[in-house]
C-alpha cells in the first residue's frame, strides 16, 4: 500500500506497520467498553480489553516498532483508564516500555489518560505522514485517521462476509478499529465513500492475511445498492457516533 509516496503494511491485526520509521499505528481500541456497557446494564463478557490488548501485543512482538501511535478513541470513554485491572494497565506498561509511544486525542477519549506513560497529542506529523483521529474536513496529503470504524461485505461463493478494512485512494487512509468490541461502517455509506470523491481501494483483514479486494467482488448495503440511501449526506462528525 502506497500513501502520499510511503509505503505501509497493512497488518492482519488491524494495525499499520511503517517499516521504514519502525512505526505501528492502531485506530480505536476502545479499552473498557465492555465495563462500560456494563454500567448502563448491558451485560457483556469483561474481556474486551484483554483481548485488545492481547492482539496488540501480538503485533508489537513480531513487528518490533520502535514507535506506536494510538488514533484516539484507545479508551471508550473518560473514566475507563480508570476502570481497566491491574493486569491490563500491567500489560499496557510492558508493551510502552522501550518505544515511544503516543496517544492522540479522539471523541471518546479527548484527553487520553496522564497517567499511563506516553505523550497525548491532538494530532502528529512524522515525515511526509499526518496521523489524527477524525478525518480533516478538507483532506491533507498523507492523512491517516480512524473514527469510522470502516468494513466491508466481500462476497465469496454466492455469500457474504463482513469484514473489517482499510480504505485509501493514495493520499488519505482510514483504519479499522483494534478493538474486540468495536462495530463496523460499511464503506459505501456516504459518511465513508464520500471523503473519497475520486474512488478508493479496500484492504480487507482476513484471518491469516490483508488482501485488496476489487469492487466488483464488494457488496453494498441492500438499502444502498436499491438507490434508497444515495444522496444524502454523511452524518456530522465527533457527535457521538462509533
Amino acid at each position: 500500500m502506497i500513501l502520499n509516496g510511503v509505503a505501509l503494511q497493512p497488518d492482519v491485526s488491524g494495525g499499520l506497520y511503517w517499516a521504514e520509521r519502525s512505526v505501528f499505528v492502531v485506530a480505536d481500541m476502545h479499552l473498557e467498553k465492555g465495563s462500560s456497557y456494563a454500567a448502563r446494564g448491558q451485560l457483556l463478557p469483561p474481556y474486551d480489553s484483554r483481548a485488545t490488548l492481547a492482539t496488540l501485543a501480538e503485533a508489537l512482538a513480531r513487528l518490533q516498532p520502535e514507535i506506536v501511535i494510538c488514533l484516539g478513541d484507545s479508551f471508550h470513554d473518560r473514566h475507563a483508564s480508570a476502570r481497566l485491572d491491574a493486569e491490563a494497565r500491567g500489560t499496557l506498561a510492558a508493551l510502552g516500555a522501550g518505544r515511544h509511544w503516543f496517544w492522540i486525542a479522539g471523541n471518546h477519549d479527548p484527553a487520553p489518560p496522564a497517567d499511563l506513560a506516553g505523550s497525548c497529542v491532538e494530532a502528529l506529523a512524522v515525515g511526509p505522514l499526518e496521523f489524527r483521529h477524525e478525518p480533516a474536513a478538507r483532506p491533507a496529503a498523507g492523512e491517516v485517521c480512524g473514527h469510522l470504524h470502516p468494513c466491508a461485505t466481500v462476497r465469496v461463493r454466492g455469500r457474504g462476509l463482513r469484514r473489517r478494512c482499510f480504505v485509501t485512494d493514495g493520499r488519505r487512509l482510514v483504519m479499522p478499529a483494534f478493538g474486540a468490541y468495536t462495530g463496523g461502517l460499511d464503506i459505501f455509506e456516504p459518511a465513508l465513500s464520500g471523503l473519497f470523491p475520486g474512488g478508493f481501494e479496500t484492504w480487507v483483514v482476513g484471518r491469516e492475511k490483508v488482501r485488496p479486494v476489487k469492487r466488483v467482488h464488494l457488496s453494498p448495503p441492500a438499502r444502498l445498492a436499491n438507490g434508497s440511501g444515495a444522496g444524502k449526506s454523511a452524518p456530522p462528525r465527533g457527535k457521538g457516533r462509533r
